[in-house]
């Protein structure tokens, strides 16, 4: 159960005194959740001094001020004139004017009685000599000039939500947040000069000086450390759990994989062998294997989830492999089709468009054990799937599933090993922050004989001669991707730009151009598919379904049209696409001038480079790991506090071995730091790791 002492911060935003209705659901969007917690995790990016208080005669003009005034007389424009209303005040040295447009006369009459002393904040202007401040932010009486005269915080903000609102409610948060007990190491706080929770909770939200604000302020730092512990720990601990429940010893005979890895074209590279080996370790013991396999584009990552399939087939058991969509899952079948029929495995596929007599003899095959691996999509998981005896799951595009769907799927057997693939190469710093609780293996070696791809970056006014070289590269024999822009996260616009690149291809290329996009129906994508594989379609156009999985060894050229739009990561995969049959393949990047930095950069990137894990480092440095990762998608947990990993690199290291030697001296979190550590796993949300502590 969650301390009563941290309550008050989870009650629903609405709880707060100024939140309605109509704010309540603006005021999620903006901070990223509906609990109080998160006003608390919502800092400032910015600052506004109103300490500068001069007479007015010495105001300087352009500068923001905080002026001490009388109020002398109210200037009333005329009904339904454009005028402004003003306000003349005074001090000592000299008069100013403060103007309002569109002013409601009461509402300035009650704010600026005359006669009356306020205290105005605003910019200083001079209008043909005479000192004026329009619209001033502040006007308060002198005894709440404390208020105003100070450095006031800037947050990100949204529309429909006043900045004097959100400040009120951070306010509200801030004095919910109870005293806690100190949860880090003594040594590392004296080390970092670094303050207690509550001090620099409080600190940030009041930043005085510009240096307050950076990434390396002590404050910042400290309470970045504080979520990257909780996240290592929470990790540590899950993992833990996992571990602690008895597996059961997988170990091939090795006969069925003979006669695969003798059906192969190809010899398997180093890092495959290696990565294999890791697996077989894990399936031979006792505890459940959780392995994260990273492979690059086109290195390789079926042949060894197919191997470690066949380890619990050999076994006498069953294997499941999950892709996240159906067109993957039908690749999958059709790479593992021969393989498998060399082999004598039983391979069956069951997706979401399996319904009535199909899908019941897949399933009634399945628990009789008919089937020795089934291969499908999100349609696995389901209530009435039962396999005879799962031993090994693999998960195909981790990151497009949730740690939630991962465990639905192992718990279709009896002590099930997990091998999660990604072909996102994902860097160290990431690996560790996002799949700490699993072991790591990397396929960073491209099977012999693929070159890579020649890539050039074009402006899109030459797009009648990439035509042109289209058209020759097509009779020669090669097949072409063409793939449209990412329409601001809008389905519809993706589709559009593909429905209006296919029309004008047909017409200067003729009726051999194929198109795929999101809105189709699965039996439709799949016979345009066929038909790309087969003889029926030179150049398939196709918004960005076509990125995981697709494999035509035809293929050699594609163009990315407005390429400046995508992200590193995602050029690299659709890149990735050609070239898997030999041979030269070309990859043309169109883009729209003028290029901005970024976009610069990342297509400089591509030319350069064919590595995946130097293009992920990469992405990470122009984009930040939110956006590399898509945290946003399940399954990721969303860093609050340090959303760019890179700035802190140095503390997620320190972060992962403190929570390794936190785990192993307390691994009940007893002892007094362990209490107050699980206060923090509380405070940002890492609940599950403290039910793992209570369910042994």
């Amino acid at each position: 159960m969650r301390p009563d002492s941290l309550n008050p911060l989870f009650r629903p935003l609405s709880a707060l005194k100024g939140v309605g209705k109509a704010v309540a659901p603006l005021v999620e969007k903006l901070v990223g959740g509906d609990k109080v917690v998160d006003l608390l995790w919502h800092l400032p990016s910015g600052r506004v001094d109103r300490r500068f208080s001069p007479p007015i005669d010495d105001a300087p003009d352009g500068v923001l001020v905080t002026l001490t005034v009388t109020v002398e007389t109210h200037q009333e424009p005329a009904p339904r004139s454009p005028a402004p209303y003003r306000v003349i005040c005074r001090d000592d040295t000299g008069f100013v004017t403060l103007v309002f447009f569109r002013a409601r006369s009461k509402y300035i009459q009650d704010m600026l009685p005359v006669g009356e002393i306020r205290v105005v904040s605003g910019k200083m202007e001079r209008y043909g000599g005479t000192p004026q401040i329009v619209h001033p932010t502040h006007m308060v009486p002198l005894a709440e000039e404390e208020t105003v005269r100070r450095v006031e915080p800037i947050y990100p903000m949204t529309q429909g939500v006043a900045g004097k609102v959100l400040l009120r409610l951070i306010g509200q948060a801030l004095a919910a947040v109870p005293e806690v007990p100190e949860w880090q190491d003594a040594s590392l706080l004296e080390r970092e000069g670094w303050p207690a929770f509550n001090a620099a909770l409080t600190a940030v939200h009041a930043p005085l000086e510009a240096e307050d604000l950076a990434p390396e302020n002590p404050n910042r730092r400290r309470l970045a450390y504080d979520e990257l512990l909780s996240s290592q720990l929470a990790l540590l601990l899950v993992r833990r759990a996992a571990r602690s429940v008895k597996g059961r010893p997988i170990k091939g005979t090795g006969v069925l994989r003979g006669k695969v890895l003798s059906a192969l074209p190809f010899a398997l590279t180093g890092a495959q062998k290696r990565s294999v080996a890791e697996i077989d370790g894990d399936m031979a013991g006792d505890a459940r294997m959780l392995r994260l396999l990273q492979g690059d584009v086109g290195s390789g990552k079926t042949v060894v989830a197919l191997l470690a399939a066949l380890n619990a087939v050999e076994a006498g058991a069953q294997a499941a492999i999950m892709a996240p969509t159906e067109i993957l899952a039908r690749q999958h079948l059709e790479t593992l089709t021969p393989l498998c029929a060399a082999a004598g495995v039983r391979l069956g596929l069951l997706t979401g468009r399996d319904k009535g007599k199909a899908r019941t003899a897949i399933l009634a095959a399945l628990v009789a054990g008919d089937i020795d691996i089934l291969v499908g999509t999100h349609a696995l998981f389901q209530e009435d799937v039962t396999f005879h005896d799962l031993a090994v799951a693999v998960v195909d595009e981790q990151h497009r599933f949730g740690v939630h769907q991962r465990l639905a799927l192992s718990a279709k057997g009896r002590a099930v090993d997990v091998l999660v693939m990604t072909a996102t190469p994902i860097p160290r710093t990431l690996t560790l922050t996002h799949y700490g609780d699993m072991d790591v293996s990397r396929l960073d070696e491209k099977p012999p004989g693929r070159e890579p791809a020649d890539t050039r970056a074009l402006p899109i006014e030459r797009l009648e001669e990439v035509i042109a070289g289209i058209q020759r590269a097509i009779s020669t024999g090669s097949k072409v991707y063409w793939v449209c822009p990412l329409v601001e996260e809008s389905e519809t616009g993706d589709m559009a730009a593909a429905e209006e690149r296919h029309l004008l291809l047909t017409e200067m290329l003729g009726p051999r151009v194929g198109l795929v996009h999101g809105r189709m129906k699965g039996a439709e994508k799949d016979a345009v598919m066929a038909a790309f594989s087969g003889d029926g379609l030179d150049v398939l156009v196709a918004t960005t379904v076509i990125e995981v999985g697709v494999n035509v060894p035809s293929a050699r050229v594609m163009v990315i049209e407005h390429a400046e739009r995508f992200g590193l990561a995602q050029l690299h995969q659709l890149r990735g696409r050609i070239g898997r049959g030999g041979g030269k393949s070309t990859c043309l990047l169109l883009y729209a001038s003028p290029l901005g930095e970024t976009a610069r950069a990342r297509l400089e990137t591509m030319r350069r480079t064919d590595d995946g894990f130097e293009i992920a480092e990469e992405d990470l440095r122009l984009r930040g790991a939110g956006e590399v990762l898509g945290t946003r998608q399940s399954g990721m947990p969303n860093f609050r506090l340090c959303p760019d990993p890179l700035a802190v690199q140095d503390l997620i290291e320190i972060a992962r071995k403190d929570a390794e030697v936190i785990v192993a001296r307390d691994p009940e979190l007893s002892s007094p730091r362990g209490e107050a550590l699980k206060l923090l796993l509380y405070l940002f949300e890492r609940d599950a790791a403290v039910r793992t502590l209570r369910s042994g």
